[in-house]
Parts: C-alpha cells; structure tokens; sequence
C-alpha cells in the first residue's frame, strides 16, 4: 500500500488550493509569524515561484532568502539557496513544507585537520615559526 502525504490532516492538493494565510494557521506560530510579516523580498519570490512554475518549472531560482517560509506552491520547485559562498541546489518535497529554506543548506562544513607542515614533526607542530 502506498504511503499517502498528509501535514496536519491535510492533502497536498488541498493545501495548494489554500491560500497563503488558510496555510499559516497550520504552521507553527514563529512560521506563522514570519510569513505574515512578510518582506518585499519574500513577496518578489513568491511571484517569481509562480512565473517559473508557469513556464514549465525547469530552471533554478536563485535566493538568498535563507529565511522564507516553503510554501505548498513551491512542491516540485528548484531553489538555489545561497550558503555564504555558493548556491546550494534544493528540490523542494512535501516533507519541507513548514520548514524554512536555508534547513537544507547548510552554511558550515565538517572540519578536516591535516596533517603538519613541511619539516614539522608532531611534536613540534606548536613551536612558532620562524
């Protein structure tokens, strides 16, 4: 039997028919929050999400909006998400919906020591170089 999608009780096509504040009364209220404060720079995205859905949904949108909401209108949809040095590439899923946009790029990496420098043995690796 296959899984069906379901955030709080609701069908993924029922909560792309809803509109934008139907939806945030199913969030969490800092989601909610945000998404009725909501920017110029949010709101600018949103339209664009709408254009490229439109016109086929196969590029990437590139954001810098680490802090926006992802709303159901977005399932399917290809971001970009700025990590402080590139653009980490996002398929949104339904799964994502609540969440926000920089939760999955992440701005740090795992640290990798090496090993010591030229002529430096492992007990001298402190020592100041002259």
């Amino acid at each position: 039997m296959a899984r069906v999608f379901s955030f709080r009780g609701k069908s993924l096509d029922e909560l792309q028919k809803m509109s934008i504040d139907d939806y945030s009364r199913l969030v969490t209220s800092r989601e909610r929050r945000a998404i009725k404060r909501m920017s110029l720079s949010y709101k600018q995205l949103i339209e664009i999400v709408a254009e490229a859905k439109k016109s086929g949904g196969g590029k990437t949108i590139k954001t810098q909006l680490r802090e926006a909401v992802i709303l159901p209108s977005w399932v399917g949809t290809r971001f970009g998400v700025h990590d402080g040095k590139e653009f980490k590439e996002i398929v949104v899923t339904p799964e994502m919906l609540g969440h926000r946009l920089g939760e999955f790029a992440y701005t740090t990496k795992r640290v990798q020591h090496s090993a010591p420098g030229i002529r430096a043995t492992r007990g001298s690796k402190f020592l100041a170089v002259k």
